[in-house]
C-alpha cells in the first residue's frame, strides 16, 4: 500500500512538472507591425504623419571656459534657475596664480614708469637751462614712452587674468529649466566641456525631418496637429516655423521645425511626438477613388492590394484583386474592387501574406 501510494504521489508531482513545462514553453505570438489607410476619392484629404522630438525653443549647453576642479556645483535635474544665479565654480589654482603674478608684473611696471617719469622731468629742466644735450632729453622721454607702454600692457594682461579668474564660474544666462546634468563635484574638466543643459525657452517647438516626397507640400505657416503618446486623448494645435532648404546628410530628410500653438506643462522637452500634416486640396472628385502608389502590387493575376480586416480582437489581412486606371498626383484611380472607407495596407506588400494575422501601426 504504502509503495502505491508513493507511486501515485510521484505520478501526480510528475504531472504538475510536465504542465509547468507546457506553461513555460508558450510564447507570445509574433504580429507583424502594418501601417494602413483608408480608401477616399480624388483629392481628398491626405493626413501624413511623422514622428519628431519636443524641445524648447532655446537649449543652452552650460560650460566652463577654463579647465579645472569643479568645488561647487549648484544644479539639480528639473531645477529653475533665474538670470545672473550662480551655478558652479572651479578651483582657478592656475588662474589665481596667473593673477597674482600679473599683479606683481603690474605693481614692477609702475615703478619703472614713475622712475622714467621723474627721470624725464629732470632732463627736461637741464635741458630747458642748456645743461644738457638735445639727444639726452630725446633718449628720456623714450624711455619713459616705453615704461608708459609696459605698463599699459601689464594692466591689460591683469584685466586679462580677471577674466581667466571668472572663466571658472557658471551664472545663469537665462531664467530656464536645468534639462540635463553631466558633470559633478570633484570632477576634473576641461574648458568648454558641457556640463549641463539649460532650457530657457517659453516656446514648445517640435524637431523632425520630412522625406523629399513631401517637403514640397509644407510652408512656414501651415498648420498642423500633435500628439504625445505620453499624453493620451489629446491633441495640440502647432504651426510650422521652420523648413529647411537643404537634405541632412545624416538622415537623408529635411529639418523641419514646428511650434505648438497651445502649450501645456505636460509636454516636456524631449517626449516623442506624431506631427500630422494635411496635404490634401480639398478639391474632392467623388467619383473616382485613389489608393497610394506603393500600397498596389503585382502578380501573375494581375493588380492587388492588401485589405485590413478587423474581428474583434483579431485583424488580418485579405489578398484583394483590383483594377486601376490612370495615375493621379495622389496614386493609382481604382475602377473596381475597393469601396470609400476601407483600410488597406501601405507598406511591406511584399513580405505580407494573405490570410496573415497583423497589428495595426
Amino acid at each position: 500500500m504504502k509503495f502505491i501510494s508513493k507511486l501515485s504521489l510521484f505520478s501526480v508531482l510528475a504531472g504538475l512538472l510536465l504542465s509547468c513545462g507546457s506553461e513555460e514553453k508558450k510564447e507570445e505570438k509574433f504580429l507583424r507591425p502594418v501601417k494602413y489607410q483608408e480608401v477616399g476619392f480624388l483629392g481628398g484629404e491626405r493626413v501624413r504623419t511623422f514622428s519628431g522630438t519636443a524641445r524648447t525653443d532655446k537649449i543652452i549647453n552650460l560650460s566652463f571656459r577654463s579647465s579645472g576642479i569643479i568645488t561647487q556645483f549648484d544644479m539639480k535635474l528639473g531645477q529653475r534657475v533665474k538670470k545672473g544665479q550662480l551655478l558652479g565654480k572651479l578651483d582657478n589654482v592656475q588662474s589665481r596664480l596667473a593673477y597674482e603674478q600679473s599683479i606683481t608684473q603690474l605693481n614692477s611696471a609702475a615703478s619703472q614708469m614713475n622712475t622714467s617719469k621723474l627721470n624725464l622731468n629732470r632732463i627736461r629742466s637741464l635741458y630747458e637751462k642748456g645743461s644738457t644735450s638735445l639727444s639726452d632729453f630725446e633718449a628720456a622721454k623714450n624711455s619713459f614712452k616705453n615704461a608708459e607702454e609696459s605698463y599699459k600692457s601689464a594692466k591689460r594682461g591683469v584685466e586679462i587674468q580677471q577674466d581667466q579668474i571668472n572663466y571658472g564660474y557658471i551664472y545663469a544666462p537665462e531664467d530656464g529649466i536645468i534639462a540635463s546634468i553631466s558633470a559633478e563635484v570633484d570632477e576634473n574638466i576641461q574648458a568648454g566641456s558641457s556640463v549641463a543643459i539649460l532650457n530657457s525657452g517659453t516656446e514648445m517647438e517640435i524637431s523632425l525631418g520630412l522625406p523629399e516626397s513631401v517637403i514640397n507640400g509644407v510652408q512656414e505657416g501651415m498648420e498642423v496637429a500633435v500628439d504625445f503618446s505620453s499624453i493620451p486623448d489629446q491633441t495640440f494645435k502647432a504651426k510650422v516655423t521652420e523648413v529647411a532648404p537643404a537634405v541632412d546628410a545624416n538622415t537623408a530628410t529635411y529639418p523641419v521645425r514646428v511650434t505648438v500653438v497651445n502649450p501645456s506643462d505636460a509636454i516636456k522637452s524631449g517626449m516623442a511626438a506624431n506631427v500630422a500634416f494635411d496635404f490634401g486640396n480639398h478639391e474632392i472628385d467623388e467619383s473616382r477613388l485613389v489608393v497610394p502608389a506603393h500600397a498596389v502590387g503585382e502578380d501573375s493575376n494581375g493588380r492587388f492590394v492588401f485589405l485590413i480586416e478587423e474581428e474583434g480582437a483579431i485583424t488580418k489581412v485579405r489578398k484583394q484583386a483590383i483594377e486601376i486606371g490612370s495615375l493621379a498626383s495622389d496614386g493609382f484611380e481604382i475602377t473596381s474592387g475597393l469601396s470609400k472607407g476601407q483600410k488597406i495596407a501601405t507598406a511591406g506588400l511584399q513580405t505580407l501574406l494573405d490570410g496573415q494575422e497583423v497589428k495595426l501601426q
